[in-house]
């Protein structure tokens, strides 16, 4: 067994032949190659892709502009995902601890990876533990094992104790024995629990995908249908391949995939400007549902260190405040206590010279100090300065009223005796207690009054004292904080555990296991979960919920296993995550009726063209112009728009309310005026489609208007922009001619243009009343 001197070179290497090295196992997150093949291939690009491959054979260069559709949804999102593992691979690089090892008696740093079994590790304050391990010397240690059990309160440490990876030395110094390395340390064991990768759940993605399962199952016969109609009624087959083409490629709504792509994608991008790192697109929407948020109190209420609450004197003393600076000062190992009493009392005053101290120690649990004619003072818990005196009992009941309000409470006395180490002081004379309180951050409550107004229910989750968590959340005005509710008294799981968790809002005392238990609890539930956390015990709970927030100062599992990390680990960032996911979702399914709608025009024309056994009104080219005036442009700006409607449940039930009517109205103008140019002596195909062409534009623009309600004066814009843009296709010959646009005799287009305006006076008795999208919208201007 190694001695507290370390481990020799040929003790070293004997170790490292046999395999007992730190061997960390890497963090869980998916390979380059993985998210390559997750957005390349997809149901979308395999039907659009194969399309685009036949056009290009088929049919002019111009006939395959939708393709670039593919390129552009997949390099969004290859794109978005490795920004996000770069900058995550960044911070693991920029956050990972050294080892202060101890071999042949020097002391030096190393990685991680360098540490054996039973290699000698000195600790110093602020020092992560690396490796799991039994203590050999220590002097005044105290270890902060918050990141892995979510109490607050540092744990003393003596030699024989037990310290686990993953924790800080918060005071003191030391140095402990290797007892497990790498896959076998506690850290890395909880870490693996969380490794398997999963994509976050979106209902938005999950609706559109949907929809595309939906368009596939019908596209196959009404595709086979629109081809055997062409080939019968095309002179040529390169005609009749090329009408197949536009008819299939006008019933994929493939821009959908692509805008909700760059929507996500510019909502990433708004996010990084507030330092908030979104490693999965999806994430931004799901945290815009989340209807209950688990957070910490350390951390996330608060800063984790300890301040001077107020300082309540009990006897008449005017040098209090010199005393405490200087037994501040004059202790060489200061505890969080002192460090908070050295920040509020900055020392040591003028003629404090300490002759003779007594450390802080966890057994004393007291420190004091000689200072020659400013007397003895000493500094420690109340119980033990105090004892069992009757005299005191006064104090010892208001010392634990404190404790009981969350604060803690030490108190500064002045003695007559010597100090020695070996016994408190007597004939104490109290002075003051010193009342310390975890600082809260600033904009913790009004964080928490966002939350409340926006219908997400707070709960604070710890493993601190439940009567601390709940000071702590009464200070910062949590709504319903309640009673707290001790984890210990918690059910194991199942409705009990659920009735718990639905009726309370502070749990103290609560473990890694049940804070997973809780998750799942609340998701039976229905909710919407959110968890908020930063060390290895917070990995599982992360990995469960709907989504995971990290903070970027937590462990590297726990930013690894999270959609969401704040890299300035700031709660106060959520609410602008809440606000964009609210705009992405309101806004995609704004436009997601203009896709979708067009998808159903586009399979009712395909069948009405395959039963009538007539050539396919538009071309390729004509469907990607009437798409990127009518759909694609207006969207791109639709989609990027301020929006804070509240998410709510239903997305593909409401897009299909709407899309249905507005797109089978769509189709039968379309089909109609398209009949009528045929029926019309004289009149060419070409001539036709352009008719075909002009009606759906038309009729676009209807749909558009509605879609942009309310009307503000930059979306009046943007609608009547549109109309002016194909204006100018219309006028411009070679733009014209680049899309075979040939307009009909003017007889024709006006009686085309009196069927769909007739067509469309009759869309108020189908369509839905109000935009179709959002509660408490204006009703349709038209």
């Amino acid at each position: 067994m190694p001695s507290a001197e370390g481990l020799t070179t040929q003790e070293v290497a004997e170790r490292v032949a046999r395999g007992e090295v730190n061997d960390v196992p890497a963090v869980p997150s998916r390979t380059v190659g993985q998210i390559v093949r997750a957005n390349v291939f997809t149901r979308f690009n395999a039907l659009l892709g194969s399309l685009f491959v036949v056009t290009l054979i088929v049919g002019p260069i111009q006939d395959a502009l939708f393709g670039f559709v593919l390129v552009a949804n997949s390099g969004v999102g290859i794109y978005q995902e490795l920004r996000a593992k770069r900058t995550l691979d960044s911070l693991a690089v920029l956050t990972s601890p050294q080892a202060r090892l101890v071999r042949d008696g020097d002391v030096r740093e190393a990685p991680l990876t360098e540490v054996v079994l039973d290699d000698v590790l000195e600790l110093r304050p602020g020092d992560q533990i690396v490796v799991d391990g039994e203590v050999l010397e220590a002097a005044a240690l105290e270890v902060d094992e918050s990141l892995l059990t979510g109490e607050a309160e540092p744990v003393i440490k003596s030699p024989g104790d037990e310290v686990l990876s993953g924790s800080f030395v918060a005071a003191g110094s030391g140095r402990f024995r290797a007892t497990r390395v790498g896959a076998q340390a506690y850290a890395a064991q909880l870490a693996e629990q969380g490794r398997r990768f999963s994509l976050t759940r979106s209902e938005l993605r999950t609706g559109i995908d949907q929809i595309l399962r939906i368009v596939t199952w019908l596209l196959i016969p009404t595709a086979a249908l629109l081809v055997v109609s062409q080939l019968r009624s095309n002179a040529s087959l390169r005609g009749a391949i090329l009408g197949s083409v536009a008819g299939t490629v006008a019933m994929v709504p493939e821009g959908l995939v692509l805008l909700t792509s760059v929507a996500f994608a510019f909502g990433v991008v708004r996010l990084a400007k507030r330092r908030v790192l979104v490693q999965e697109l999806p994430a931004v929407e799901v945290l815009a549902r989340v209807d209950v948020l688990c957070i910490d109190k350390t951390g996330t209420l608060t800063e984790g260190r300890l301040v001077i609450d107020e300082v309540e004197l009990l006897g008449e003393d005017g040098v209090h405040r010199d005393a405490l600076a200087a037994l501040a000062a004059a202790e060489p190992h200061p505890n969080a206590t002192l460090l908070a009493i050295r920040e509020s009392f900055p020392g040591p005053p003028d003629g404090w010279l300490a002759t003779t101290t007594v450390p802080f120690s966890s057994a004393r649990k007291w420190s004091g100090a000689e200072f020659g004619t400013r007397g003895r003072w000493v500094l420690g818990a109340p119980d033990v300065l105090l004892g069992s005196r009757p005299d005191d009992d006064a104090h010892l009941t208001k010392a634990r009223t404190h404790a009981e309000a969350g604060r803690r409470v030490v108190l500064l006395g002045r003695t007559e005796s010597p100090i020695e180490a070996d016994r408190p002081p007597e004939r104490l004379a109290p002075v003051a207690f010193v009342i310390l309180t975890d600082r809260v951050r600033e904009t913790a409550s009004t964080t928490l009054a966002y939350f409340a107004r926006q219908g997400v229910e707070v709960k604070v989750i710890s493993g601190d004292h439940p009567a601390t968590v709940a000071a702590v959340a009464r200070r910062v005005g949590l709504p319903g904080a309640g009673e707290p509710f001790d984890a210990k008294a918690l059910p194991e799981g199942g409705e009990e555990l659920a009735e718990a968790l639905e009726t309370h809002a502070i749990f103290g005392r609560v473990t890694p296991q049940q804070k997973r238990a809780m998750v799942e609890a609340l998701r039976s539930r229905g909710h919407v979960v959110a968890m908020t956390g930063d060390g290895v015990n917070d990995v599982l709970a992360l990995k469960d919920a709907d989504i995971g927030v990290a903070m970027g100062s937590g462990s590297s599992a726990t930013r690894a296993v999270a959609q969401l990390v704040l890299l300035d680990s700031t709660f106060d960032a959520l609410p602008s995550v809440v606000g964009e996911g609210r705009r992405v979702l309101g806004n995609i399914e704004r436009t997601s009726n203009l896709y979708v709608t067009k998808t159903v025009y586009a399979m009712l024309i395909a069948l009405g063209v395959g039963v009538v056994g007539l050539e396919f009104p538009f071309l390729p080219r004509q469907l990607t112009l009437i798409g990127a005036l009518t759909i694609g442009i207006p969207s791109f700006f639709l989609a990027l728009a301020p929006n804070d409607e509240r998410a709510r449940p239903g997305f593909l039930s409401r897009v299909l309310r709407f899309t249905i009517p507005a797109g089978s109205l769509a189709a039968i103008a379309t089909f109609l005026g398209y009949v009528l140019a045929k029926q019309e002596p004289g009149v060419t195909l070409a001539e036709a489609q352009t008719t075909a062409t002009m009606v759906l534009v038309y009729i676009g623009f209807l749909v558009l208007t509605i879609i942009a309600a309310p009307l503000t004066t930059w979306r009046l814009a943007l609608v009547w922009a549109m109309p002016a843009l194909f204006g100018l296709v219309m006028v411009i010959p070679a733009v014209r001619e680049f899309f075979a646009l040939y307009p009909p005799p003017l007889i024709v287009w006006l009686a085309a243009f009196g069927i769909a305006a007739l067509v469309w006076s009759f869309a108020r008795l189908f369509l839905p009343p109000e935009r179709p999208v959002g509660p408490g919208a204006p009703p349709s201007p038209l």
